[in-house]
């Protein structure tokens, strides 16, 4: 005996998937490869690169500095392919890690640091927008945007 009638809508459950979260997931698995691909980047072929993006104001050591956040985007990486608890919560620290660093790129631009093949004012100009972006993305791709809303809203009552 089935325990819901032909006219109750069926419940969604979590491991219920539709279009929008396949895709939402393959963006966040997609993110999560990006930021493991960086991470690595930090601590091997890229290392230069990044360290042009460490202010000179940070007061720690540029290639300290270049380890430790290609160690935290490795963890972040790997934490948004495989963790499923609280994923919306992980997002939100991805999408504040992204902010946190995002002094770095504004140093890149103002310094006229060339580096990742940004070597114009116009080009380090461009990649400030894209900065945004993966704070979306992040934010998105997790839900943290759904847990955000209903934050708010909880606090308008």
């Amino acid at each position: 005996m089935c325990a819901t009638s032909p006219t109750t809508p069926r419940a969604r459950t979590p491991t219920t998937t539709d279009g929008r979260t396949r895709i939402r997931s393959a963006a966040r698995i997609v993110l999560g490869g990006a930021l493991i691909v960086a991470g690595l980047g930090h601590l091997t072929f890229a290392r230069t690169d990044f360290q042009a993006q460490v202010p000179d104001w940070v007061g720690l050591d540029k290639d300290l500095v270049v380890i430790l956040s290609g160690l935290v985007e490795i963890a972040l990486g790997v934490a948004l392919i495989v963790v499923r608890r609280r994923r919306p919560l992980l997002g939100l620290a991805v999408g504040l890690f992204f902010i946190a660093v995002f002094p770095g790129n504004i140093s890149q631009f103002i310094d006229g640091d060339d580096a990742f093949g940004l070597n114009s004012d116009s080009d380090r100009r461009t990649r400030l927008f894209f900065q945004p972006v993966l704070v979306a993305w992040a934010w998105w791709s997790t839900g943290a945007f759904a847990v955000l809303r209903n934050s708010r809203t909880t606090q308008d009552r």
